[in-house]
């Protein structure tokens, strides 16, 4: 088990989308977040599994391919909830921290690729949803080189998302906030 994965059930289960292949084509992140977050769902006896990714290039929407690919690895529907809006990190939380709020979830796990959880985590905690990781074990196919240089980018990024927030860059969309 993951440093800081969650222990026994969640309410929900959130997989942050990744870039397509070409349209409707899921491309290796996406696939390999959404594998993981299905075996989370499983483990981890979730009621919902939360898909979170808009379109960002051609449609479809990122969720909305996970969504066909859940249901393809056993998920029935009626369990999986499509946040199709987010169009990067912090949407990702702004968007699934909403459907948490409205539908009263706390236990939440959240799914990424291990480079990208902690900046994912930090946004989360930043909008205080109550989420814990279990990222994507492994370097997910990177050779060692672009495991760091993906580490680097994504401090570099992290930084950023630190600036934003302090300079209330983000205060427009502030309602997605946890309120218990």
């Amino acid at each position: 088990m993951a440093e800081g994965a969650v222990d026994g059930a969640v309410d929900a289960v959130i997989v942050l989308g990744a870039a397509l292949s070409e349209p409707g084509v899921p491309g290796p992140a996406l696939r390999r977040r959404l594998a993981h977050g299905v075996t989370v769902w499983k483990r981890r006896n979730a009621a919902f599994l939360v898909v979170s990714g808009g379109i960002v290039g051609p449609p479809p929407a990122e969720a909305e391919v996970m969504r066909v690919l859940a249901m393809e690895q056993g998920v029935p529907s009626e369990r999986i909830v499509v946040e199709d809006q987010a169009r990067n990190t912090f949407e990702n939380a702004v968007y699934s921290g909403r459907i948490c709020r409205d539908r009263g979830w706390r236990r939440l796990a959240l799914i990424t690729d291990a480079h990208h959880m902690r900046r994912a985590l930090f946004v989360f905690r930043r909008l205080d949803l109550p989420a814990v990781g279990d990222p994507v074990p492994g370097r997910c196919g990177m050779s060692r080189l672009e495991w760091y240089g993906a580490c680097l980018q994504e401090f570099g990024l992290l930084v950023n998302s630190a600036r934003l927030f302090m300079i209330g860059r983000h205060k427009p969309i502030v309602d997605a906030v946890w309120h218990p």
